[in-house]
Order: C-alpha cells, then structure tokens, then sequence
C-alpha cells in the first residue's frame, strides 16, 4: 500500500464518491485513503495470462474473471481493494446499484511485488479470509514462475499449494487448471527494441 493520500479521516461514503469521480484507483482502510501505485510491465503480463487462462475454462459456467478494475469490499473490516485479478461464480452481490464495489469473489488473484508483498501475504490476506465467498487465494511471483494457491477448508482453516514451471495449478473452487509455463509466457523475455 502507498502513503495515504488524505489525512483527514473519511467516511465510506466519502471515499466512493471521491473513488468515483478520480481517475486514479485508491484503496479505503479505516477512515483512509490510500493511492495505489502502478505495475511494471511483468506484474501487467502475468496478471493478463493468469486471467486470459481462466476465461476459457470458465465460460458457459456460470463464472467470470474480472480485471483489476473490480473494486473488492472487505465487509467484516470495511475495507475496499482492488485485487489484480478476481472471479465471481454466484450472482455477483454488490455495496450499491453502481454496481462497481464487488461483495462475493469466489477467487482472488495477487502479483506480488517488492512493496506490495508484505501487505499482500499479511493484512490483505487476513482480510480476505473473512470474505464467506472466498474458496481460493492465488499469488503469483513477478521474480520467478511460481504461484501459490490458498484453498479454504472445510473447518475454515487454509492449505498452501506451491507450483512452479512445468507444473499445472489446480483450482479446486473453480474445477479448472492452469499451466504454469502459460501464465508466465513472453514475461521475461525481451521485446522488439
């Protein structure tokens, strides 16, 4: 997360309607605002194939991937966030007829970063375990082609999946997979000068 770009405490409603008239994302935690900072060129390409490759196996299924413009609330802490990637399988819910702020993913999606990482893995998480909907939790490393997979449990505890090159991430809440390989296509490798 980046330094708060309000000082003053703010409702919810005070940041929608800040949110919705800004041209720039931001994040809302307990009565702040703070601005979200741009992706590199990997974080971009990995979240586009990660989603690219769940749209396939998802169409005429009754789910469907959503970029990082789907803005996400936290109910149970009121936070609002936007994952990179998410997917909703049940009717979506929203906070409001604009609909813009998402209440039921199914499954979220992280490219973790240097600065992003801590909040990623800590706070945010903490965060999303609280979400009923979410079956799946999916980061994905910008340094090497890795992807780890939260799954919930049906005690409510989460299990930790690794995968890495060669390997197929499986995505039990979805009853798809993914190739690893696929995902991090043309990501570090260099274009045409």
């Amino acid at each position: 997360m980046a330094q708060a770009v309000v000082h003053t405490r703010m409702s919810e409603q005070e940041y929608l309607e800040l949110e919705r008239s800004s041209p720039d994302k931001h994040e809302y935690a307990d009565g702040e605002v703070f601005a979200m900072a741009g992706g590199s060129l990997e974080h971009s390409a990995i979240a586009t194939n990660l989603l690219a490759e769940l749209r396939i196996p998802l169409l005429g299924r009754g789910c469907r991937a959503l970029t990082s413009d789907m803005r996400i609330k936290i109910p149970a802490t009121g936070r609002y966030v936007y994952p990179d990637g998410s997917v909703v399988c049940a009717k979506p819910e929203f906070t409001d007829e604009k609909r813009d702020t998402l209440l039921n993913p199914r499954l979220l999606v992280e490219v973790l970063s240097d600065s992003t990482e801590a909040y990623d893995r800590g706070d945010k998480f903490a965060g999303y375990r609280t979400i009923t909907s979410l079956d799946e939790y999916v980061i994905a490393s910008q340094k090497e082609p890795r992807i780890e997979v939260f799954s919930r449990q049906q005690d409510g505890s989460w299990s930790l999946r690794i995968y890495g090159p060669g390997q197929r991430v499986t995505l039990t809440s979805l009853g798809c997979a993914v190739e690893v390989d696929r995902v991090y296509t043309d990501v570090f490798t260099q274009g045409p000068e």
